[in-house]
């Protein structure tokens, strides 16, 4: 291994980069932890939503009343009982900007636009009553024109499902002069990709109780990954901001799903109208329609490349379908924009995006967000790319690569470091000698695929975070954020910088978090930005405190405060250990002299103007992270069954807060990615979905699962603590075109749209023996 690469604890810090068992861990493993599902209340009603059947219709009638007569029951809503009121579509949590005015109808009024819409609430005493009153309700859909394909819906006559032309979102990166690019090319390759629609699978759907608190606050307990939510869904029902409150649990898997409002508008509604407890667990049919999904692209790309393997021009149009209702398409499709040339070096780029409405189900955040849409086209791009001028692909990449220093595609320039070219070349020799071939119809192939993507909010969000940071007179240590954890062990990385800065161990901190009225709000889990920006928090509240703390043990030493090391709950001189004395005996002359030893701070990520409307050029992200991915597989030449062999996953990860944890989130990218590559689709027939549930909805589990060796790389040059960067999204961004290229490799032929099922596979190579 080389000296970047840190494999083993990093020795400078005394708790953070080890791999301690994480503050959530001994609850989730004993099945201690309580997740959303499981609060209840007395006296609580169940809740339960009416759907639309069809994904285009007029509302003509929908009768209530045998429901709202059914012995049990308690409520009965429909959109004439909140004719005034929308919820928020548009970015979720705090911003620096307003809102795009896209808000949705809460249930349907006069028109459905996609399969699943909601119709009607009901609120009964036992989850069986709801379900009886819900069959009960009697209503009459008028099926009108539809449109299920977004290049269908672009038509003059489409059927308009949004706006005046169904074109949601536009956006343009221009850099150098393209024409100029391709005429000084030796070779021009031109191919499309079809990436698809990808449900979040979570194992934990969506959940929440509600109830009117002693202070008449609607308090909801729910599953999000956004307690920041409480704005919009107060807005929707109509109290002030400070009457709702939401608080969070562990989340039973996130992805992206939870990062919209899902069941907390539903759930304040139904509170509100009957003052009583009101729990909400959607069904996994429901979930499948009850959050947006990954957009379904189509990217077409046309590189121009010289015979010595250098890229001169690359010109990619890109279609993406929104679905029926305006969430996050204008920002997945500027992360797509933003990201189309991946980590390579494109001086003469040319980039044309457009997200389109059309009557499928809505589409949303997903992890990648964007960027993993365009890996999945720009890394099989290279591919063949290198194929056409017969170059190794990965000697073609390393011709390419964007350097620590270079501006990506609109003209930024990274702060921290790129090392691609380190994480490919070492998950590249970490495949080993290739597997022999069985023989027979079975063909043994390679491939390789390297990523960029960014970590924290856009920067023109205006993005802050807070923490508060405490210690208390036995020198245990409590750190209160509004960070909702979804699995990844947020919390626990605030638990662990923390004892870090103060010099403490993991088990004496105590962290609150996740609750709109009581903890520092933090903004979202999203973006890969929790670690970024609650992490900077945490740490520089923290700091605040330490350095209070330093001056009075610099006192009493005698010593500078730049000499008093605090580590494993003691405090000491650090050229002079033997002069020390136990944290909490500090802490306690601390409190004698009225030093304050708590504090509340604010991060704040850069803030910029939007990018250029016609170039795009200006600063999307605070920054990227970079890794690849290379994968063997088996294919078996007449079934077009994959088998993954081998995966191999390397990423700059900055520095590792947790290694353990870093290395968890790597082993969840890839199970994600190969479900992304290989099986996991969303078909849909007229708008409606014909893959509602796990049985038709194909996820890779264990028994599918190669080993995965995971290599940490740690620039420390991140923007996070400590110099972290985030591995969330990056983990999985490119593991789906290491896969196809690896496909491509065995078999010969590429498969051009994803998931590479058996049976593309087989059609693929029945159109190349013809």
């Amino acid at each position: 291994m080389t000296a970047h690469d840190t494999t083993q604890p990093n020795l400078r810090f005394s708790q953070v980069g080890k791999s301690l068992t994480r503050t959530d861990a001994p609850g989730k493993t004993t099945g201690r932890t309580p997740y959303a599902g499981d609060y209840v209340m007395p006296g609580m009603l169940h809740a339960k939503v009416l759907r639309a059947d069809i994904a285009s219709a007029r509302l003509k009638r929908l009768d209530v009343s045998k429901a709202r007569a059914l012995p049990g029951v308690a409520c009965v809503l429909t959109a004439a009982d909140m004719p005034d009121r929308t919820i928020a579509t548009d970015i979720p949590g705090q911003t620096g900007r307003d809102r795009l005015k896209t808000d949705q109808q809460i249930l349907v009024k006069e028109r459905v636009r996609y399969f699943g819409e909601p119709l009607a609430l009901i609120a009964a005493e036992t989850a069986d009553i709801a379900e009886k009153a819900r069959r009960l309700i009697e209503f009459e859909l008028e099926p009108i024109p539809g449109v299920y394909d977004p290049e269908e819906a672009m038509k003059p006559g489409a059927p308009v499902v949004q706006g005046t032309d169904n074109v949601v979102a536009t956006h343009k990166i221009r850099k150098g002069d393209s024409e100029a690019g391709f005429a000084a090319a030796d070779a021009i390759v031109e191919n499309t990709y079809v990436t698809p629609f990808q449900e979040h699978a979570f194992l934990e759907p969506e959940v929440g109780l509600a109830w009117i608190d002693e202070n008449e606050v609607i308090t909801i307990r729910v599953s999000t990954q956004v307690i920041e939510h409480f704005r919009a869904v107060a807005d929707a029902v109509g109290v002030p901001h400070n009457k709702l409150r939401i608080m969070g649990a562990l989340v039973g898997g996130g992805f992206g799903g939870k990062e919209d409002v899902t069941v907390e508008t539903y759930l304040a509604v139904l509170a509100q109208k009957t003052r009583k407890p009101v729990r909400l667990e959607f069904s996994r049919e429901d979930s499948f329609v009850g959050h947006g999904n990954r957009h379904a692209m189509k990217l077409k790309y046309r590189t121009g490349v010289t015979r010595d393997g250098r890229i001169t021009a690359l010109d990619v149009q890109v279609i993406a379908d929104a679905g029926a209702y305006v969430y996050l398409s204008p920002y997945v499709l500027l992360y797509c924009a933003v990201n189309a040339p991946g980590p390579y070096r494109v001086d003469n780029l040319n980039v044309f995006a457009r997200a389109v409405a059309t009557n499928n189900m809505f589409t949303s955040a997903f992890r990648g967000f964007g960027g993993i849409q365009a890996a999945a086209a720009y890394e099989q791009q290279m591919d063949e790319a290198a194929r056409a001028i017969g170059m190794d692909p990965l000697e073609f990449r390393r011709r390419n690569y964007l350097q620590t220093g270079d501006a990506i595609s609109t003209g930024f320039v990274p702060p921290s470091a790129i090392w691609t070219e380190k994480c490919a070349d070492l998950a590249w020799q970490a495949l080993g000698e290739p597997t022999p071939a069985p023989g027979g119809s079975v063909r043994i192939g390679r491939g390789i695929a390297a990523c960029q993507q960014s970590y924290g909010r856009l920067t023109f969000l205006h993005d802050t975070s807070e923490a508060w940071v405490g210690i208390e007179m036995d020198g245990t240590v409590t750190v209160r954020s509004g960070v909702t954890d979804i699995g990844a062990g947020q919390a626990s990385s605030l638990a662990q910088i923390a004892a870090e800065v103060l010099g403490v161990t993991l088990p004496n901190v105590t962290v609150y978090n996740s609750d709109s009225q009581v903890t520092p709000l933090a903004g979202t889990t999203t973006a890969s930005r929790a670690l970024y920006m609650t992490g900077n928090a945490a740490r520089l509240a923290a700091q605040a405190v330490r350095d209070r703390l330093a001056d009075v043990a610099a006192e009493l030493f005698g010593a500078a405060p730049a000499q008093i090391g605090m580590e494993f709950n003691r405090v000491f001189v650090t050229d002079d250990p033997e002069r020390c004395m136990g944290l909490a005996e500090l802490v306690k002359v601390c409190a004698s002299r009225g030093v304050h030893r708590s504090e509340l701070a604010i991060f704040r990520a850069p803030f910029t103007d939007v990018l250029d409307p016609e170039t795009g050029q200006g600063q999307a992200h605070p920054d990227y992270a970079y890794g690849a991915h290379a994968i063997e597989v088996a294919v078996d030449t007449e079934t077009g069954e994959v088998t993954v062999l081998k995966s191999v996953a390397a990423h700059d990860v900055g520095q590792c807060i947790n290694r353990a944890a870093v290395e968890g989130q790597i082993h969840g990218g890839v199970q994600n990615g190969l479900g992304y590559a290989l099986s996991e689709e969303m078909l849909y027939k007229e708008g409606r979905l014909i893959t509602p549930s796990f049985s038709e909805y194909l996820m890779p589990t264990a028994m599918d699962m190669p080993p995965v060796e995971s290599i940490i790389l740690e620039s420390r040059s991140g923007l996070g603590p400590f110099g972290a960067k985030g591995i969330g999204e990056p983990s999985m961004t490119p593991v789906a075109p290491a896969v196809a290229n690896a496909i491509a490799d065995a078999i010969g032929v590429r498969v051009f749209e994803m998931p590479i099922t058996p049976e593309r596979i087989w059609r693929a190579l029945e159109a190349a023996r013809a």
